[in-house]
């Protein structure tokens, strides 16, 4: 199968970053050189100077690119993905500090990666995001996306919280514990991690239900299939001691008797990856897998 031709191009850095002016100023000029049309993230607007680009929203970037390049690290590329996933523009992150699981193009050889990938040299890769939404006494009161997890948490230090899980209409278990963690594959290096749950392959179908600190030791993580519909509902005990976080970026309270429902987007996350792209050497650097002391 021939590789996607990019000839419009979206640029989005993080916020509030020094070095992203920089590294979206090489960009730009390197771009235009190329005679390709490029159009800035509105958020980065005062980020350059000197270079002709229209400045956009998401929406407009998503309309109008056929890839996107995010400049930060995985949490920009987390925030642009939930973003442009409606309008399939395909994502390529460049770090611009420690080697990222998603923001895999180095600062250091941007160019060079940027013009394999220009003459159709790269890797493309599909993710699935998840829609989460959360039903108060029959109604619709929150809906978000996320790349990583949804996560079902306290708020209060002091307490538990006190959760039943559903599989396809299934109780699962009744659970006591500061909170659980519905991973992607793509979040099981994050969050989900870090609660003792495993890695998956980011090219699996699969989801990953990850207990926080649960008061009974047997309540282990589960892998289920990425088409099941998990459903969480908040115990009558709980009153208002629990929020649904996406990503960690986006928050929304709950009450007692509140049910998030958590299924995967219909729209789906294509990331492009230099030629070389390697997830498990990613995976020996950032997890330090057998240095010798």
């Amino acid at each position: 199968m021939s590789q996607q031709t990019f000839n419009t191009i979206g640029l989005i850095g993080k916020q509030n970053d020094p070095r992203v002016g920089e590294a979206l100023e090489s960009l730009s000029h390197y771009l235009l050189e190329q005679g390709l049309a490029v159009y800035l993230d509105e958020v980065n607007a005062d980020t350059i100077s000197g270079q002709p680009l229209e400045i956009c929203s998401r929406t407009e970037i998503g309309e109008r690119c056929d890839l996107a390049l995010v400049v930060g690290g995985d949490g920009t590329l987390l925030n642009a993905a939930r973003a442009l996933a409606d309008h399939n523009v395909p994502l390529a992150g460049v770090n611009l500090g420690r080697l990222g699981f998603l923001t895999d193009i180095s600062h250091n050889n941007m160019i060079d990666c940027l013009s394999n990938i220009l003459l159709g040299d790269y890797i493309s890769e599909e993710r699935f995001l998840l829609n989460s939404t959360v039903i108060r006494q029959g109604e619709k009161l929150n809906e978000a996306s996320a790349f990583n997890d949804v996560v079902i948490h306290k708020w209060n230090v002091a307490r538990m919280i006190e959760l039943e899980t559903y599989i396809n209409g299934k109780l699962v278990n009744q659970q006591r514990s500061d909170g659980l963690i519905i991973a992607t594959p793509t979040g099981s290096t994050a969050y989900a991690l870090s609660a003792g749950g495993p890695i998956i392959d980011p090219t699996l179908n699969a989801l990953l239900l990850v207990p926080v600190c649960p008061h009974t030791m047997s309540n282990r993580p589960i892998v289920i299939s990425g088409d099941n519909e998990v459903e969480v509902v908040i115990c009558e005990r709980n009153h208002d001691n629990a929020q649904v976080t996406c990503d960690g970026q986006i928050s929304f309270g709950l009450s007692s008797g509140d049910r998030i429902q958590i299924k995967k987007k219909a729209q789906s996350i294509q990331l492009i990856h230099p030629a070389q792209h390697d997830h498990y050497e990613i995976l020996r650097a950032k997890l330090h897998w057998a240095e010798t002391s």
